[in-house]
């Protein structure tokens, strides 16, 4: 049994600077960049303003805008930090593997999958949803009634040309990884260029009274809340918050390009932070604008835009806006794919995924069977599905990969030796309670004080878990009338305030990188607390597919993944008995 969970926790040594990869290191800051806007400024400069100022937050929404940028800044700095130290491809994948465990590695690695394969084919769906809009819905009208598909779980009918988009966006890909960020970044300059016409021209229309409409001046038939500038009060802004929180993921894929940029260590923290700055900037003009120029309760949350050009009677305009949303999707569309294969890649170079996925074509340079494979599965999702069903399930991975992440950064940070070397026991327990609050004033890391840090991480999961479901879920219970919710809420709440108090007393290490997290551990303790209270939001339906998919990864993983792992064929963790039947050190015998 021992064994076995050594199996689960072996760490991959962070000795590898990337320079022995098969991939083209051919990825220039300006491509980092580029990437990162692609794949994130997409209809959430389009759609995401109008319907979050309509249905949550109203005027608001800029303020919404400002603190889900924050949150993802927090996140974005964590990412930064560890592109620094570890220039490899995998993303949080790599990190998780360096620092806690192969297990949990292979399940946010798996995880990473669901996000990408779900982002891509659910953009590919929006993207033939908005086309077919411009036509009249006349595909879709045309394909319901000759394919209908009457599953409730399905689409209402096969949607050829979005499946078309995936494979399209995959053989790109595939081709060759300058030429598919070329693309990228002339379809994001021409997002961009979009985007400053809409907030000049709309710019022109803004009046200030839009935000401050008195509760007279809206029509009885219209629940506009209370007018103002706050028409649904604070708790609309953080309800617009966590929704726009949504519309700055993708940043993170930058972070899977570490075998593929020019000088990963200084190029992807700059890019990652780059990237945020710009995304921030077109979310927060376009809210401005678009809240300035028409009354909150007017907005169509479903086309926010078009709804305004016709209401101003800018057809002309309109066609821009719409060309731009197009180029916009086809961006995102990249940015959404190109992550999974390099994911892939990194998975089965390490051995627990199958050992094909990391074949890279001589030519291209591109791991082309991974990628092929990343686009017939998004492909088929976008296919079969409706967008609403795909997004569901989007969330749950990337924002637990932004945790793991800044669990990652924490470890890292406070380990008394990078290669993770085995723990010696401790004798002496009074050590341990003068190191809570380091009173033996060490300078450097050591084996107690990473030990406080990692028990003390355990826990603070534990709580923020706790508080999120609290907040989540006994919100009327919130009150002097229930004096024992409140009283609970409160220990909770100094128990965080000890925890941090104890991780900030031990001593960190002091390695020379181009990029740290600043006022470590508050941030990224900040950033775990804000990534789970968010995963809180998220439906039942969502969390039992989430259930099924990590089910289905560690079917592979125990059966296969264990066994073939390059650490555990390099090392005697496993005996090759206990290899070919890891279930066996749990009282299961193989079949």
């Amino acid at each position: 049994m021992h064994k076995f969970f050594k199996a689960l926790s072996r760490k991959k040594p962070n000795d590898d600077d990337g320079s022995h990869s098969k991939l083209a290191r051919v990825l220039t800051l300006l491509d980092l960049t580029g990437l990162g806007v692609g794949s994130t400024l997409g209809l959430g400069a389009y759609v995401l303003a109008g319907s979050v100022a309509y249905e949550q937050a109203g005027p608001a929404v800029v303020v919404s805008f400002v603190i889900a940028a924050l949150a993802a800044a927090i996140a974005g700095m964590c990412y930064a930090e560890f592109a620094a130290r570890v220039p490899k491809a995998g993303s949080a994948y790599i990190y998780t593997y360096i620092t806690i465990g192969e297990f949990a590695a292979f399940t946010i690695g798996w995880n990473l999958m669901l996000e990408y394969i779900i982002g891509t084919a659910s953009v590919a769906r929006g993207l033939s949803g908005y086309i077919d809009a411009l036509i009249d819905y006349r595909m879709a009208n045309a394909l319901r009634s000759v394919m209908e598909i009457r599953v409730s779980f399905m689409s209402q009918y096969p949607d050829f040309l979005s499946f078309l988009v995936v494979l399209t966006i995959a053989a790109l890909l595939a081709y060759g990884v300058k030429e598919s960020t070329m693309l990228n970044n002339i379809f994001t300059g021409v997002n961009l260029m979009v985007i400053a016409v809409v907030l000049i021209s709309v710019g022109t229309k803004a009046n200030y009274a839009n935000w401050n409409i008195k509760p007279e001046d809206i029509p009885s038939e219209i629940d506009g809340g209370a007018g103002g500038f706050l028409p649904y009060g604070v708790a609309g802004v953080m309800a617009g918050a966590a929704k726009c929180f949504y519309g700055y993921v993708g940043f993170d894929c930058i972070a899977t390009t570490g075998e593929e940029a020019r000088n990963p260590s200084r190029n992807i923290p700059l890019a990652i932070i780059f990237s945020l700055i710009i995304i921030f900037l077109s979310y927060f003009g376009v809210a401005t604008v678009l809240t300035m120029a028409l009354p909150y309760y007017l907005q169509d949350p479903k086309a926010p835009f078009p709804n305004l050009f016709d209401w101003l009677g800018w057809h002309e305009i309109k066609w821009i806006v719409s060309i731009g949303a197009i180029f916009s999707l086809c961006t995102n569309s990249l940015g959404a794919m190109f992550p999974l294969p390099r994911v892939l890649y990194a998975m089965s170079s390490d051995g627990i995924l199958f050992k094909k996925l990391r074949a890279v074509n001589s030519k291209t340079k591109t791991p082309i069977l991974a990628t092929i494979i990343s686009g017939a599965i998004s492909g088929t999702m976008a296919l079969l599905f409706d967008l609403p069903q795909l997004i569901d399930m989007m969330s749950i991975g990337t924002l637990l990969a932004y945790t793991i992440v800044a669990v990652s950064v924490l470890v890292l940070r406070y380990s008394d030796n990078t290669n993770f070397s085995t723990e010696t026991p401790i004798q002496d327990k009074t050590v341990i309670v003068k190191q809570l609050f380091n009173l033996n004033i060490a300078k450097t890391p050591n084996t107690i004080s990473t030990r406080i840090v990692k028990i003390s991480l355990l826990v603070y999961a534990l709580v923020i878990v706790a508080i999120s479901a609290i907040l989540m879920h006994a919100q009327d219970y919130l009150s002097a009338d229930y004096p024992l919710v409140l009283t609970i809420l409160t220990i909770l709440a100094m128990s965080i305030l000890v925890l941090v108090l104890v991780i900030a007393c031990q001593p960190t290490e002091s390695s020379k990188i181009t990029f740290r997290v600043p006022l470590v551990p508050f941030i990224p303790m900040l950033s775990m607390f804000v990534n789970v209270y968010l995963m809180f939001q998220l439906g039942a339906a969502t969390w039992i597919g989430f259930s099924i998919w990590l089910l289905i990864g560690f079917l592979i993983y125990f059966t296969y993944g264990i066994r073939h792992s390059t650490l555990g064929s390099g090392s005697q963790t496993l005996s090759e008995s206990q290899l070919e039947n890891p279930f066996a050190m749990i009282g299961v015998e193989k079949v």
